[in-house]
């Protein structure tokens, strides 16, 4: 029987690095297909896939946000809990250079540039989460208190 050849992205490297027990999945990736492509492939809940969420703050500095797959973020909310006037999607070209990922393989984990971390309070109480792995078709699946290891700050910024 042989062994799968997952991809040993900066992702594993940092999971593996900071012992966190993980599964690995590859699904075919379609562009734009989202976290409802993923769900579908995996045959899992959309909403406990996790999105990584780039982000720019008025300043021009990035920032992440975890939330549901079947979620969106409010960022005029998170704006006012940051005490900022406005944070917006950050363009794919600046979320690559400071995460060091493609746009729809970016992954929270092993990010070339540490940028805060934000995460919707409720993905806590997910018994299991899936979340990018640090490359366009692959999730990794964890214990969501794992997330711990980023130093995230709890908030509730999810819209439908």
């Amino acid at each position: 029987m042989s062994k799968n050849k997952y991809p040993v992205t900066p992702a594993i490297r940092f999971l593996r690095a900071h012992r966190i027990p993980f599964e690995m999945h590859e699904y075919d990736y379609v562009e734009h297909g989202g976290a409802a492509r993923s769900a579908e492939c995996l045959g899992v809940d959309v909403h406990c896939v996790v999105k990584t969420i780039v982000l720019a703050n008025e300043r021009k500095q990035g920032l992440m946000v975890l939330m549901y797959g079947d979620k969106q973020v409010s960022t005029r909310q998170l704006a006012r809990l940051l005490d900022m006037k406005h944070i917006n999607t950050a363009d794919a070209a600046q979320a690559t250079r400071w995460t060091g990922y493609l746009f729809g393989g970016t992954s929270p984990f092993g990010s070339k540039t540490a940028l805060p971390v934000y995460v919707e309070a409720g993905i806590y109480d997910l018994p299991r989460i899936y979340i990018n792995g640090g490359k366009r078709g692959f999730l990794v699946s964890l214990e969501p208190q794992y997330l711990a290891c980023l130093q995230p700050q709890s908030v509730e910024v999810a819209v439908d």
